[in-house]
């Protein structure tokens, strides 16, 4: 083990949340403590509050399903009337269980696909792109809030983090180790930034209408969903003041981005004989 793995194991060891301390990640009894964390915590709460208002804003004006995947630790369901939230196993607020390589819907009935720190989580993501665009009809979209790659997220991801960060890897699948523990961080990275335009001749379908990097260090002082909050929840709204300040260098400093892109009407069909 590396020096800087063992500082991360130890800071991991000394500041983990009692609640899921020792606990299998891919246990649904841990998604539902996760939750309970995520409501208690009450500058975390901000955060995931702040987020659920961006996918929101990021959702068609026109009427639709909207299905959640990974919805087992979230409340997004309290922003977005009749969501379909669903999850890989059973969790109390969770109306589907279903997996995002295969999904459960007839081609063209969504309106958007939403998430929060999920999609570095798909180990198929062109399953999952494929069954996306099947499922979301043309002017439909995907919003999704997950981890992004900068000089500071590099340290951070790689020295505190427990799941792997490989912006380095040179493919978009890796190992499904279990729901929540099998997982590459870089992945929405490599997929709309790294290889983006790999990514628009597989799936031209999909315009990558925008990436927008943020939030350097509120999440972590949160301590998220697995550490120890760092500080109280009046204490958001002037450190989200300061990080919103450091716009002009965000590509350095954001740890997570917003993803919003856009189902087009299917490409046209050339005429070989033409």
């Amino acid at each position: 083990m590396s020096d800087g793995a063992r500082r991360g194991t130890m800071f991991r060891r000394w500041f983990s949340h009692p609640l899921t301390r020792g606990l299998d990640i891919d246990s649904p009894g841990t998604t539902a403590l996760r939750r309970q964390i995520v409501l208690e915590k009450s500058f975390l709460h901000k955060i995931y509050c702040e987020w659920y208002e961006t996918i929101v804003e990021g959702l068609p004006a026109e009427p639709g399903s909207v299905l959640e995947l990974g919805a087992g630790a979230g409340f997004l369901a309290d922003f977005i009337p009749a969501l379909i939230t669903s999850d890989l196993f059973p969790c109390p607020n969770v109306r589907a269980v279903l997996d995002g390589a295969a999904l459960p819907f007839a081609k063209g009935s969504l309106r958007a696909i939403v998430m929060t720190d999920v999609l570095h989580h798909l180990s198929q993501p062109r399953r999952f792109f494929r069954e996306a665009s099947r499922c979301v009809r043309p002017g439909g979209a995907l919003v999704m809030i997950e981890p992004w790659v900068s000089a500071w997220s590099r340290w951070v991801y790689q020295q505190l983090h427990p799941e792997p960060f490989l912006p380095e890897s040179p493919e978009w699948e890796f190992p499904s180790k279990g729901p929540l523990s099998g997982a590459n961080g870089a992945l929405p990275w490599i997929l709309f930034a790294r290889d983006r335009r790999q990514f628009e001749l597989e799936f031209p379908e999909w315009r990558i209408q925008e990436i927008h990097p943020g939030m350097p260090f509120c999440y972590l002082l949160s301590g998220g969903i697995s550490l120890r909050s760092f500080l109280p929840g009046w204490a958001f709204k002037p450190i989200r003041k300061l990080e919103l300040g450091l716009e002009p260098w965000i590509g350095y400093w954001a740890m997570f981005a917003t993803l919003r892109l856009v189902r087009l009407e299917a490409p046209a069909k050339t005429d070989s004989n033409a």
